[in-house]
């Protein structure tokens, strides 16, 4: 019986690490039960015309793009006092439950998600599998914008998740950093068609943002992020910097990295390699 009551304890012990772990991970029928909670605000982070061709029913529209701007390069964060203005006028507080989801990429959920803990957001999650999934459970949808009342934002700035390219210059030979360049490979090598200098920022290994998901658009296991994050060399000791052009598709390693698999030190290099690229000193290699 004692031997009993340790494995049940161990068991409940189990679950309980799995549910926080998992907790910035909403399903579908877990955000359908909740959807009248007061305290609750849906935000689709979808481009304008995606919303307004179908959203789920009741969230409002908050591009992660207006909360940028294109200096010195293009998409870098706007400043914490900008930020905050335009999240409360979209209805957005920092102690609200906040949901969000995008067309089914999960690039754009990503980069608000991270921008909005960025900014000391208590509660954020992210819709498993986006609107694809909302669509196949038959949740309700519509073509009709929602407003929600202003609110207030008061930020506090989490400046730990956040790299400038001087930090991303102090990682590229040091053994206590891992760069992650989460574009494609024809990116990083260097052989896409670009505006921009061909290659990567060095000492970077490429892990694109579409191995974050399985063949439905969801988030795969945890352990199946956490082996292939461990079998490229990413482990939780390092201080780990995720880059992509402007790191959009960077932000969802950052929540993979961060909420899933719960590594300590992670960061999001904003200017990404727009801004890399831009400096001549910067070396570009293949």
């Amino acid at each position: 019986m004692k031997k009993f009551r340790i494995i049940f304890s161990l068991a409940i012990s189990f679950l309980l690490i799995s549910a926080t772990i998992a907790q910035d991970l909403i399903s579908v029928n877990e955000l359908a039960k909740k959807m009248s909670d007061p305290n609750l605000i849906i935000v689709s982070a979808q481009k304008s015309d995606s919303y307004a061709t179908t959203h789920i029913k009741g969230s409002i529209n908050l591009p992660p793009s207006e909360l940028t701007v294109n200096e010195p390069v293009d998409y870098v964060l706007d400043t914490p006092t900008n930020i905050a203005k335009k999240l409360g006028a979209a209805g957005i507080s920092e102690n609200m439950e906040i949901v969000v989801y995008d067309e089914g990429s999960s690039k754009y959920s990503g980069r608000l998600y991270w921008t909005l803990v960025y900014m000391g957001a208590e509660n954020v999650k992210i819709l498993n599998g986006e609107m694809t999934a909302w669509k196949e459970g038959r949740k309700p949808i519509t073509n009709t914008s929602f407003k929600a009342s202003p609110a207030i934002f008061t930020p506090s700035v989490q400046v730990q998740y956040l790299a400038n390219i001087d930090e991303v210059r102090k990682a590229n030979d040091n053994p206590n950093y891992v760069i992650i360049d989460a574009r494609t490979a024809e990116e990083y090598n260097g052989i896409d068609e670009t505006e921009l200098r061909k290659g990567h920022i060095p000492g970077a290994i490429n892990i694109n943002y579409t191995e974050m998901l399985d063949a439905n658009g969801k988030l795969k296991s945890k352990e199946v992020l956490s082996s292939l994050f461990l079998a490229k060399g990413v482990s939780p000791d390092k201080t780990i910097i995720i880059y992509c052009a402007s790191s959009v598709r960077a932000s969802i390693e950052f929540f993979a990295l961060e909420s899933i698999l719960e590594y300590p030190n992670v960061k999001v290099y904003d200017g990404a390699f727009n801004e890399w690229q831009s400096d001549e000193n910067n070396q570009v290699i293949l």
